[in-house]
């Protein structure tokens, strides 16, 4: 297996790691295993667009009501009915 060096990293990093590592019931080194891994995975995902991501966040809280399309109209103020 390849072997990685971190220099220079800041203590207060270092310490963030430690805790995370301890709550997830891990060494430090297998926790940066951990990290690296899942971001690598992420990314080679394509990116949802704005909208996607805006609709799976309100959808946990019951959204469900279709948003209209805003392509290609005028940027304008938001009217809050007052």
């Amino acid at each position: 297996m390849a072997q990685v060096i971190v220099r220079h990293l800041e203590e207060d990093v270092k310490a963030r790691l430690k805790r995370r590592a301890e709550r997830h019931g891990r060494s430090m080194e297998e926790e940066a295993r951990h990290i690296l891994r899942n971001a690598l995975k992420r990314a080679n995902q394509p990116m949802p667009e704005l909208g996607s991501r805006i609709a799976a966040r309100f959808a946990k809280i019951g959204l469900t009501a279709d948003l209209p399309e805003l392509h290609g109209q005028a940027v304008r103020s938001a009217d809050f009915g007052k």
